[in-house]
């Protein structure tokens, strides 16, 4: 009597060990599988939803992902279930890469539009709109908007700034020779006068603090 309850007691620890080793790889496969899935499912939401709420994206993808790199040292087929994850975060950094560019175009074109008014200059840089009845206003509208906001501006605004103040300065060459007054070719002079010795200090305090930043 006494061997067979033994016998039954080791039966049923057994059961309950091989029952609760189970769970656990269903759990771990489970954890895996989510996390594909969950990658799979950004790829196909519309990139500007996905811009909108990329903070809850990249939580939620932080915890999934955790999940299921702890999940592996309960899988039998670890090394196929590490390939599959590996997969899955290749996907995603791709799209994090896409959704950063895009963001870094958006903010270009948000800057541009401060400087000279929505829509006026967009990727192909055209400055034909420009002429030597408008440019004095154009040079005002800029010189005065990069003094209003300078202290907001980071590095790579003030590069954008550059580019788009050099640009504009092109476009001047051609309009003095289509008859730009001597009056207001002296007040833009003045604006940039104005303009050098703002963007030479803030251009260098911007990375200074960029510098900070990167050592704190």
């Amino acid at each position: 009597m006494e061997k067979r309850n033994l016998f039954l007691g080791v039966a049923i620890i057994s059961l309950v060990f091989t029952s609760c080793k189970d769970e656990k790889i269903t759990v771990a496969e489970k954890s895996v599988d989510e996390y594909i899935v969950y990658v799979d499912s950004i790829s196909n939401v519309e990139t500007a939803e996905a811009k909108a709420n990329w903070q809850a994206i990249e939580d939620s993808y932080q915890k999934k992902v955790i999940e299921a790199e702890v999940a592996l040292e309960n899988l039998k087929e670890r090394e196929k279930a590490q390939a599959k994850i590996e997969e899955s975060k290749e996907k995603y950094e791709s799209l994090k890469s896409k959704m950063k560019v895009e963001a870094m175009l958006n903010s270009k074109q948000l800057l541009r539009n401060t400087l000279f008014g929505k829509g006026k200059i967009g990727d192909d840089m055209n400055f034909g709109w420009v002429n030597k009845d408008n440019i004095l206003d154009v040079y005002d509208h800029f010189v005065n908007t990069v003094q209003d906001n300078k202290d907001s501006y980071s590095r790579e605004d003030w590069d954008e700034i550059k580019l788009m103040y050099e640009a504009l300065d092109s476009r001047k060459n051609t309009v003095e020779n289509e008859g730009l007054s001597s009056e207001d070719n002296r007040k833009i002079a003045s604006l940039k006068l104005k303009f050098a010795p703002m963007y030479t200090f803030n251009r260098i305090g911007a990375k200074t603090e960029e510098m900070q930043k990167a050592k704190n």
